[in-house]
C-alpha cells in the first residue's frame, strides 16, 4: 500500500535505509531528519489511502454480493469491552450501501461505541473501547452455493504502522531464526480482508474455484462506480494456501486461503465453513485481554526487548502518526532532527 503514494513510500525508504545501516554499524553515529510538516502531510496521504483501500474492499464485497446473492442486508458487527468490568459485548446495526461506502470500518464502529456508557456504584460511568469491528453481508434466503455471509475488515491504523515496522525488520525471518520467538511465529501474519463463509466443508473448495473464474461484466462495475479498466475484470490470484486437509483438523481451523490482486489493491480472501468460522466468532466474543492482539503485542513486545531498535522504530511511527504528544523517542548514536 505504501508504495502507491510517492510520499510515504521515498520516507519509508529513507526509514530503511538508516535502519540497515545503524543494524550493520551499531557504534557509528547516525541521523535521521524528519520534518514535522512532511508528517502532516504524510498523515493526510496515509489517511487518503486507507479510505481508497476500504472504499475498493467494500466494494469488492458488493460484487460478491451482486454475483452469488439474490437478496442480503449489511449489518456493522462490533465487538466492545468495558475495561474496568474486563467483559465483552457484540453489537449489530443495520445499514445501507451508501452509508458503507461514505464511512470507514473504524468510524462506524466507534459511533456505536459513543452512544454507551456503563456504570457500577464504585466506578460510575465509562465508555467502552473498541475491540474489533466488521461488516457482514448477509443473505435473505440460500442458495446452492449455502453462503451465509460475507464479511470484511481492516487493520486498525496503529496496526498498519506496526506492520511498517514489522517489514523495516524483516519480522517473519527473524522470529523463524530465533528459536525463542519461533513459538509466537503464528501471530505475525494478521487476518484481516474478505471472508466467504458457506455451508459445508465440502463447499469451500468448491467455491474458492468460483471466485478465481469469475469475470465481472460492464454493467455491474457501472452499477457500483467501478472503472472499467483491466485490472477490474477479474480477480488475479497470487497465492493459495489450502487449510482443507485432514492434518489441519487437529488444530480445528478450516478455510482456503488467498491473497489476491484486485482494482491495483491486495487482499486477502478466505473461504471457510460455517462451523469453524462460529467456533472463531465465538472466541473473539468471549476473550478478554489475553486475546489474539494481546498475543500480537506480546511478540512485538518481546522482539523490542531482545532488539530495542525495532522498539525505537515502533516508538517513533506511534509519536509521528499516531499521538504526536511530548518529546519523540531517542535512541543511542542516532541524532533524530526534528524540522517544521
Amino acid at each position: 500500500m505504501v508504495t502507491q503514494e510517492p510520499v510515504l513510500s521515498q520516507w519509508v525508504a529513507e526509514l530503511q535505509r538508516t535502519c540497515q545501516e545503524q543494524l550493520e554499524f551499531p557504534d557509528q553515529n547516525h541521523t535521521l531528519r524528519v520534518s514535522l510538516r512532511q508528517a502532516d502531510l504524510m498523515r493526510e496521504n496515509f489517511a487518503a489511502l486507507i479510505r481508497r483501500g476500504e472504499s475498493k474492499l467494500h466494494r469488492l464485497c458488493a460484487v460478491l454480493c451482486h454475483s452469488y446473492l439474490k437478496s442480503w442486508e449489511i449489518h456493522s458487527v462490533v465487538i466492545g469491552q468495558v475495561q474496568h468490568l474486563d467483559e465483552r459485548f457484540t453489537l449489530v446495526q443495520s445499514l445501507n450501501a451508501e452509508e458503507v461506502f461514505q464511512m470507514t470500518d473504524l468510524d462506524l464502529g466507534n459511533r456505536q461505541l459513543r452512544k454507551l456508557r456503563f456504570g457500577d456504584d464504585e466506578r460510575g460511568w465509562s465508555q467502552p473501547t473498541l475491540v474489533a469491528n466488521f461488516l457482514d453481508y448477509e443473505p435473505l434466503e440460500l442458495d446452492h452455493r449455502a453462503i451465509h455471509r460475507i464479511t470484511s475488515r481492516i487493520k486498525a491504523e496503529e496496526e498498519i504502522w506496526n506492520k511498517v515496522v514489522d517489514e523495516l525488520f524483516e519480522m517473519d525471518k527473524l522470529v523463524k531464526r530465533d528459536k525463542h520467538l519461533r513459538h509466537l511465529s503464528r501471530y505475525v501474519k494478521d487476518i484481516f480482508g474478505l471472508k466467504v463463509v458457506v455451508g459445508e466443508a465440502e463447499r469451500v473448495r468448491q467455491f474458492h474455484e468460483e471466485m478465481r473464474a469469475l469475470r465481472l461484466d460492464q454493467s455491474l462495475r457501472e452499477k457500483l462506480s467501478i472503472p472499467l479498466e483491466k485490472n477490474t475484470e477479474s480477480f488475479e490470484f497470487v497465492e493459495t494456501k489450502d487449510y482443507m486437509g485432514p492434518e489441519n483438523k487437529r488444530s480445528g481451523w478450516q478455510a482456503m486461503k488467498s491473497v489476491m490482486r484486485w482494482w491495483g489493491e491486495t487482499f486477502e480472501v478466505q473461504v471457510q465453513p460455517l462451523r469453524n468460522y462460529l467456533k472463531e466468532r465465538e472466541r473473539l466474543s468471549r476473550e478478554s485481554h489475553a486475546s489474539f492482539k494481546n498475543r500480537r503485542e506480546e511478540l512485538r513486545n518481546e522482539v523490542a526487548r531482545r532488539l530495542p531498535l525495532y522498539g525505537f522504530y515502533r516508538d517513533l511511527l506511534r509519536w509521528l502518526f499516531l499521538h504526536q504528544a511530548g518529546p519523540p523517542p531517542q535512541y543511542p548514536h542516532l541524532n533524530l532532527e526534528l524540522v517544521d
